[in-house]
């Protein structure tokens, strides 16, 4: 019998048949969970929460806030002094990690109120038996995602499910392309976060132009940014999405009187005509993944009804009342 050779990775790295995964941030818990590799997952980051298999596995980082149901402008506060002491939000489990000696890592370092900093993490896995590859998942646009899709299929040894996996993807994103690629550009702005106010960056611009908007805030391949109320309403939105980071509806629609008590807030347009939308943040446009898809789609949905589509999805998403409290106008 010929002796089964492990797979080999682009870079070198050797792939066992049986790998270890662990992830250090959401997104890469659903890419790896697109691809049919969770049974490999052997530990994820506090935050990992889909799909619901991925709350079975150790927990290989901590954050001392995390549900701590402090108010947004708390959060805002404790996450800028955090990074300004010590550069990190997160403490990672290196005793689990050391225990469960995985094969590869999946972190990121787009953004630090995400995950663990990549510098610690490489810096860390270089004291690992092997050591593990370490994935670092960038993006900044669509494109970049599907990028990220291929290159933990290859890590993991499975491309094959990683090109799958991506020409579906973009088969749905064409399909929307197609079918608002006439339709008339509406004015949507996307927040990120409430207090204080977040305008869109990274993908959600593109996002929203794919399904026939414009995001007169929003700035492609940007990080988030904090703008004033005066720039919302110089914006004129026709359509106002609610999508704060890491917040579910109900945490979001907490916030949502903040907002409401902003001098302009009854005059915008997207408030005259129930345009407003609080959308589950964490299911939608926050995590870089195969879930952006299901945004633009949510996205195409809230803008262009008119067009068809499928319908807006009976959980992570309320449509808020007009002005007034009159019915909320459907185009």
């Amino acid at each position: 019998m010929v002796a089964r050779r492990a797979p080999a990775a682009a870079d070198g790295h050797a792939i066992r048949p049986s790998v270890r995964v662990v992830t250090l941030l959401p997104a890469a818990t659903e890419i790896v969970a697109a691809l049919g590799m969770l049974e490999h997952l052997v530990a994820v980051s506090h935050e990992c929460d889909f799909p619901p298999e991925a709350q079975t596995r150790p927990l290989a980082t901590r954050c001392p806030i995390h549900d701590s149901g402090l108010p947004s402008a708390e959060v805002d506060r404790w996450v800028s002094d955090s990074l300004r002491r010590s550069g990190t939000l997160y403490t990672l489990d290196e005793p689990l990690l050391r225990r469960l000696e995985p094969d590869v890592i999946i972190t990121q370092r787009l953004c630090d109120v995400c995950a663990v900093g990549y510098d610690s993490v490489t810096a860390f896995a270089a004291t690992l038996p092997g050591p593990p590859r370490v994935v670092d998942l960038d993006p900044s646009s669509l494109a970049d995602v599907m990028r990220d899709v291929e290159n933990v299929a290859e890590a993991l040894g499975v491309p094959a499910r990683g090109t799958a996996v991506v020409a579906g993807l973009r088969a749905r994103v064409e399909a929307v392309r197609v079918r608002l690629a006439d339709a008339p550009r509406r004015r949507c702005v996307v927040l990120e976060w409430i207090d204080p106010l977040f305008r869109s960056g990274h993908w959600t611009p593109e996002l929203v132009e794919i399904a026939g908007g414009v995001e007169p805030l929003g700035r492609k391949g940007e990080d988030a940014a904090r703008v004033g109320w005066e720039a919302v309403v110089a914006a004129s939105p026709e359509s106002l999405v609610l999508a704060c980071c890491g917040y579910g509806v109900e945490r979001t629609l907490a916030d949502l009187p903040i907002l409401q008590r902003q001098p302009g807030w009854d005059e915008l347009i997207a408030v005259r005509t129930g345009e407003v939308y609080v959308v589950d943040g964490s299911a939608y446009f926050s995590r870089p993944g195969p879930r952006l898809v299901d945004s633009l789609e949510l996205l195409a949905q809230i803008l262009h009804a008119e067009r068809g589509g499928s319908p807006l999805p009976a959980r992570g998403v309320v449509r808020v009342a007009a002005a007034g409290g009159a019915p909320p106008s459907r185009r």
